[in-house]
């Protein structure tokens, strides 16, 4: 047998192992969140509003799905290369004109969606982020934005979304499960929506293209532009420009998905989810975790102490 026979691996084995790979991604921040909880502990109460802590908060889960991803490759002997393939120039251009779209029509219809929350006494979880000032904004934007692009985008659209697709998962049902994961995965109930239809455009993206560089890169714009408005002190747009970035982003969103869902169809795949049991009882761990994630942060939400 050579070397090339050796790393097909049966897509039923993948998809089993795309489950693994969630269910690490999901378990291993959880264990060294309490690690670094205890070292907090050791170091005193300041230790949370250090510059240390706040890039190791984001930093140490972003290693975890690196790690989860490498047991992955390991495990499968996945071509590395493969989940790193490129893409036609075109999905590049439609990833940056869809990521537009998203942040400024559908990030306001999240905005709206968590001011009807906190109608009701919901209160948004606080994420408090490393330095925004100066040569600061440079590492900031490696360790919150660049980082989650590439890992994040590896884990849900370079193996679970692939895997659907190559176990036989039809196209709608691959897009709808792994965008659905995608947000239970974050684990913020008012960002659930957004987080949702943003992995089901990530994952569309994904399949059309067969590369998930187009996302990578549509990720990266999402991650750095909240944090380059931030450090520039911009909340929100208001006036016309609002209207205008409103109108705009919900153009270029609508005609991103006109496109890609209704000609740009040949990867389409009609069908449902074969073997979805082995994926997810591979995956049940880390789906577990993040329900569980998902109603605590839920009740905290919304209950005051």
């Amino acid at each position: 047998m050579n070397a090339a026979a050796q790393t097909v691996i049966p897509p039923a084995d993948r998809l089993k192992e795309s489950g693994v790979a969630f269910s690490l991604a999901a378990l291993l921040p959880l264990v060294v969140s309490v690690l670094l909880s205890v070292v907090v502990a050791i170091a005193g109460e300041g230790a949370t509003a250090s510059v240390w802590y706040r890039y190791l908060a984001y930093l140490l889960p972003q290693l975890c799905f690196a790690a989860a991803a490498a047991v992955y490759i390991r495990r499968t002997r996945h071509p590395f290369a493969e989940l790193y393939q490129s893409a036609k120039p075109r999905y590049f251009v439609l990833a940056v004109l869809m990521q537009f779209g998203l942040l400024f029509s559908l990030g306001e219809l999240n905005t709206l969606f968590i001011s009807f929350l906190e109608k009701l006494g919901y209160t948004s979880s606080a994420s408090v982020l490393p330095p925004l000032e100066g040569g600061w904004l440079v590492l900031t934007l490696l360790v919150v934005a660049l980082l989650p692009a590439v890992f994040e985008e590896t884990l849900f659209r370079g193996i679970l979304a692939r895997n659907m697709q190559g176990a036989g998962w039809g196209t709608a049902v691959t897009i709808l499960v792994s965008g659905a994961l995608f947000s239970l995965f974050h684990g913020r109930p008012e960002q659930t929506i957004y987080q949702f239809l943003c992995g089901c455009c990530f994952a569309l993206i994904a399949v059309r293209s067969g590369s998930i560089l187009p996302t990578v890169l549509s990720h990266l714009i999402n991650n750095a532009a909240i944090l380059i408005l931030s450090a520039c002190g911009i909340d929100t747009f208001e006036g016309t420009l609002k209207i205008v970035l409103i109108s705009v982003g919900a153009v270029l969103l609508v005609g991103t998905l006109t496109y890609l869902i209704f000609f740009d169809k040949k990867t389409n795949r009609k069908g449902g989810a074969p073997r979805a049991g082995v994926f997810f009882l591979a995956a049940a761990v880390g789906i577990l975790i993040c329900i569980v994630q998902w109603v605590s942060m839920l009740i905290t939400g919304f209950v005051h102490v």
